[in-house]
């Protein structure tokens, strides 16, 4: 098929989607930068994607809680066209901000009667977390995961803490392999702070949906493209790639296959 084209979309506070659109073009694929604003009038310029990006930043000035803005705006004007394109099988990724907006808008996990499953929260430190941390993928049925397992990348957030509502939430996450990326020192052993850099419940940094084609994590794959982005690189030597840019490839190729 012709090559995939993504549409990163954007809100009032974003700040990372020329990032997103960079790790695009280095992999081979087509990527286009809307306002949200601009897809509310047109919803039905979805069906000229096959890949949904919510990249990182402070949407809407993370007034009442981070993305709770962004969710609202588009359960309430965009909740159809989210869903067909979505039921399409296609592919969504939400990082950092775009996390949050995904799992505070159902993408990730509908609610149920009694609400949300789970959330994002404040951090355990009670402060903005910006530092590397290491990364171990369980890519199951998850094509942005394909190929990955330990890789190294920043986080920059003050409200990553996922937590489930009960406990059998997060064991279901488990069990239904939903559980995409653990927070791991470098030799993939689980720990406390600062490996895990927020307090995540089970170490959690992303999780997928029931089919694995939508995925949310907080930490930044935009900001590992390049081998020198790494603060280490000149101790560690120069690898022919930085860590993020797989999971950008793996989404390009899951449409060439």
């Amino acid at each position: 098929m012709p090559t995939p084209h993504a549409l990163i979309l954007r809100a009032p506070g974003t700040n990372c989607d020329h990032e997103v659109q960079t790790a695009f073009e280095l992999v081979g694929g087509h990527s286009t930068r809307l306002h949200l604003n601009a897809l509310r009038e047109n919803p039905k310029q979805l069906r000229d994607y096959q890949i949904l990006v919510l990249p990182g930043g402070f949407s809407y000035g993370d007034d009442v809680g981070a993305g709770k803005v962004q969710a609202l705006y588009m359960q309430h004007f965009l909740a159809d066209a989210m869903r067909k394109f979505r039921d399409q099988e296609k592919l969504i990724l939400g990082i950092c901000n775009g996390f949050q907006v995904m799992l505070k808008a159902g993408l990730l996990m509908p609610p149920d009667e009694d609400g949300p499953l789970a959330t994002l929260t404040n951090n355990d430190s009670g402060h903005y977390e910006d530092r590397w941390i290491h990364l171990q993928a369980t890519p199951g049925k998850c094509p942005f995961l394909k190929g990955i397992d330990r890789v190294a990348m920043p986080v920059g957030h003050g409200e990553g803490k996922f937590v489930c509502r009960k406990e059998w939430i997060a064991k279901g996450l488990e069990q239904s392999g939903q559980i995409a990326l653990r927070y791991v020192d470098a030799n993939g052993s689980r720990g406390g702070y600062p490996i895990n850099p927020n307090g995540a419940q089970d170490d959690i940094a992303g999780i997928c949906d029931t089919t694995g084609r939508a995925l949310g994590l907080m930490p930044h794959p935009d900001r590992h493209l390049f081998p020198t982005q790494h603060p280490q690189w000149t101790r560690r030597g120069l690898k022919p790639e930085g860590d993020g840019l797989q999971l950008f490839r793996n989404a390009v190729e899951f449409f060439k296959d």
